[in-house]
């Protein structure tokens, strides 16, 4: 093949654009305005404690989850400022000027054991602040899913 190197170089086809494994980056999660007349809302069991988070073996037994229980009904798009809200309206110390409010996903791993998993927090009369944005959906929020609210 004499003469191979003389031949000019042919640019590379353009393949596929490189795909990421594993799921989306949070950023591109924003979904849909839920259209709150027309669907019907969920059932969430929070359970707030001043200090901290519930430990993972609170809620190991079923019907003997802690008993610091608020249930509220709403949507998958609800931001945690409306829950932050709706949680100062029950549970007194989240109502201080200076209380901030750390917010986890409560639900069972592939061995059934009660899994806390930290997913953000907001600040009690700190609108924009924190992340008061963020929706249980963008959190990646599953119906059936605890809410525990820790304040602190």
């Amino acid at each position: 093949m004499a003469g191979m190197g003389d031949m000019p170089m042919r640019p590379a086809r353009p393949g596929p654009p490189m795909q990421h494994r594993g799921p989306p980056p949070m950023a591109r999660l924003r979904q849909e305005p839920i259209d709150r007349e027309k669907t019907c809302p969920l059932l969430l069991r929070v359970f707030t404690r001043v200090g901290g988070h519930h430990q993972n073996e609170e809620f190991a037994v079923r019907g003997k989850e802690p008993k610091d229980e608020v249930q509220i009904y709403t949507w998958k798009d609800a931001t945690l400022r409306e829950l932050t809200d709706l949680v100062k309206e029950v549970a007194l110390p989240a109502r201080k000027r200076n209380a901030r409010l750390s917010f986890a996903f409560v639900y069972p791993d592939k061995n059934g054991r009660f899994v806390v998993r930290q997913v953000g927090s907001t600040f009690a009369y700190g609108h924009g602040r924190g992340d008061d944005a963020k929706t249980l959906a963008e959190l990646g929020f599953q119906i059936g899913d605890y809410l525990s609210v820790a304040i602190m």
